[in-house]
C-alpha cells in the first residue's frame, strides 16, 4: 500500500495527529521514518498497530500499558478480548479495515457474523458496511490501497448482500414495480445491490439488470416489465456534461416511470435533475420511498 503522512494516519485511524505525536514522544508507540525535510512517514505495519491500539483503548486499556506490548502480545490481547463484541461498532470497523489490509477473509467473516447476530443484516449494512466503504474510498483518495485489496473486500460484501437478497420472501404483486441498473461503463454495484436488498425486503417486485447496462437494453426491458419506478446509480467520475446528458436521456426515454438517481454526492452536485427525477441521497431516502403508500 505504501507510506502514510501523519494526517493520513489521523484520517484512517480516527486518532488526532497531535495525540499520535505525543504518544510517539512519551511512549515510543510508533517509530516513523523521516524525510529530508523532517516530515514523518509511516508504513503499513504502523497503521495496523495504531488501528489495534484504537481498539484496545475503547476496551478500557491505558495507552501507557498498550505502548509496552509487543506485536504478538497485542494480537493475543485482541483475540482474548473478542474484539468483535456487539457493543463496539467502531471496533468492528477498524477490524474490517485491518482485514482488508491483511486480506484476511477469516477475520472479515468473524466480524461480519458477530455484527449480523447482534444487530441484524440491515443495521450491519448501514452502521458497519457503509462506513467501511467510506474508509475504502478514503484509502483510494489518498492512493493507499491497491486494486486487489479493494476487490477483496468489495467481493466479500457483494456475496453477503446477494445471499441476503436470495433469502427474501416473494414479492407482493400489488406493490410498485422497480427496475434497477447501472449505466454502461459503471461497474461499482454495491450501492445498487443494497437498494435491491431493501426493495426486496419491502416485498416490492423488482428486476435487477446489474452493471454496465446499455441504454437500449434497459429500454427494451422497460417496455415488457412496465416498472413504476426506476433507480439508477451514478458512481464513476465523468465530465458533468456527460452525466447530465445521460440523465436527460433517461428522463426522456422512461417518461412513464418515476425516476430516482443516486450515487456519489460530489458527482450529483454538478448535475441538474431533469424533469420529475428525484435524488436518493442515502438509504433513508430510499426507505421513505418504500414506506410511501401505493
Amino acid at each position: 500500500m505504501g507510506n502514510y503522512s501523519i494526517k493520513e494516519l489521523e484520517k484512517l485511524s480516527g486518532i488526532k495527529a497531535h495525540t499520535i505525536r505525543i504518544w510517539e514522544v512519551r511512549y515510543g508507540l510508533l517509530h516513523p521514518k523521516r524525510t529530508r525535510t523532517n516530515i514523518r512517514i509511516y508504513d503499513d505495519a504502523q497503521l495496523k498497530r495504531l488501528l489495534n491500539v484504537a481498539l484496545l483503548l475503547k476496551k478500557g486499556f491505558k495507552i501507557s500499558k498498550i505502548s509496552k506490548l509487543k506485536i504478538e502480545e497485542l494480537n493475543t490481547y485482541l483475540q482474548d478480548l473478542e474484539i468483535n463484541s456487539n457493543s463496539f461498532l467502531d471496533d468492528k470497523l477498524n477490524g474490517l479495515v485491518i482485514s482488508m489490509i491483511e486480506m484476511d477473509e477469516e477475520m472479515f467473516e468473524k466480524i461480519f457474523s458477530s455484527s449480523l447476530l447482534g444487530i441484524g443484516f440491515k443495521n450491519t449494512l448501514v452502521k458497519l458496511i457503509y462506513p467501511l466503504l467510506e474508509k475504502v474510498g478514503l484509502f483510494w483518495s489518498i492512493g493507499k490501497i491497491n486494486p486487489a485489496q479493494e476487490h477483496f473486500v468489495s467481493n466479500l460484501i457483494r456475496q453477503k448482500i446477494i445471499t441476503a437478497i436470495d433469502s427474501q420472501l416473494p414479492p407482493d404483486k400489488s406493490k410498485s414495480k422497480f427496475m434497477l441498473f447501472l449505466p454502461e461503463g459503471e461497474f461499482h454495484e454495491i450501492g445498487l445491490l443494497t437498494a435491491h436488498y431493501l426493495i426486496k425486503s419491502s416485498r416490492n417486485p423488482v428486476i435487477y439488470l446489474g452493471q454496465n447496462v446499455p441504454m437500449e437494453d434497459a429500454v427494451s426491458v422497460s417496455k415488457s416489465w412496465h416498472p413504476a419506478k426506476i433507480l439508477v446509480f451514478v458512481t464513476t467520475t465523468q465530465q458533468a456534461e456527460e452525466n447530465q446528458d445521460y440523465l436527460n436521456k433517461i428522463n426522456r426515454l422512461f417518461s412513464k416511470s418515476e425516476i430516482f438517481i443516486s450515487g456519489k454526492p460530489e458527482i450529483l452536485a454538478k448535475i441538474k435533475l431533469p424533469g420529475k427525477a428525484k435524488w436518493l441521497k442515502n438509504l433513508d431516502d430510499l426507505e421513505r420511498v418504500l414506506q410511501t403508500k401505493e
